[in-house]
């Protein structure tokens, strides 16, 4: 069952999720060769209690950490530890927290140093085709709309997009109906309707889509163990357009006359 938010639980909504785009963007200086992801894992803990916050993720289904550090090949869930980044590695950071009963998520992919030409154009499409799926979050769409935009956008880069996780809903709880695939046809699944709160989320790979999950049961990584990279942000279906929560700063797409 989808659930649909107020304008004030929306605004709850903006807090948590402001929160995830701060400290996100605040490690992004910390990726730098030398530095461990235990240490990342450190700094989104440390500041997200001292912004008032909970971090979501930790003991999350048994997830050890509170942040999720995927280098290279791993798609999504790698475990924080002492492993040090390296000049020319990516890095994909998942992050989210609970503030006042309501949950915000959010994921980026940082280059480390100087990063192949390949890796920084992975790192854009993920980006990219984030934004061609909202373009379509708007009144008359339907959820796999969303997914058919991402999955057209990646395709267009050469990339391909991983089948074995999807976006959600996402408010009361960390996952919620509906669910979002980054893949398929046009025109199916539940209407999009104001009061829809949706974590958007690309996760793609340079080679081959197929994945597995690691001996730590968490990791995922490509098959192939080509690059991969992941970009998401928690959105809200307004009256008046999409409102990225999970931005540092404010950012409203408005309805357009093509969209309706």
């Amino acid at each position: 069952m989808i659930i649909y938010k107020s304008p004030d639980e929306i605004l709850g909504m903006k807090k948590s999720n402001r929160i995830v785009g701060r400290i996100l963007s605040e490690l992004q200086s910390l990726c730098r060769a030398g530095t461990s992801t235990l240490e990342l894992n450190q700094h989104a803990e440390k500041r997200s209690h001292e912004m008032g916050a909970v971090p979501a993720f930790k003991g999350y289904r048994g997830y050890p950490a509170s942040l999720c550090t995927s280098i290279n090949e791993e798609i999504v869930h790698g475990i924080p530890s002492a492993r040090k980044l390296k000049n020319g590695d990516i890095i994909s950071l998942d992050f989210g927290v609970i503030m006042d009963g309501y949950y915000g998520d959010a994921a980026v992919t940082y280059p480390v140093g100087d990063v192949t030409d390949e890796a920084q154009k992975l790192i854009e499409a993920a980006r990219a085709s984030f934004f061609a799926g909202i373009d379509k979050i708007c009144p008359g769409k339907r959820i796999s709309d969303i997914s058919h935009a991402v999955q057209e956008c990646v395709e267009s880069y050469g990339f391909s997009v991983i089948r074995m996780f999807v976006g959600h809903g996402i408010g009361f709880s960390l996952h919620e109906e509906p669910q979002i695939p980054n893949f398929g046809s046009p025109g199916h699944g539940p209407k999009i309707k104001p009061g829809m709160t949706l974590a958007v989320e690309p996760m793609i790979a340079a080679g081959h889509w197929d994945a597995e999950i690691l001996a730590d049961h968490w990791t995922a990584v490509t098959m192939d163990r080509r690059l991969s990279s992941h970009f998401e942000h928690t959105v809200a279906v307004t009256e008046e357009g999409v409102d990225i929560l999970s931005y540092w700063e404010e950012k409203t797409f408005q309805w357009t006359g093509d969209s309706l």
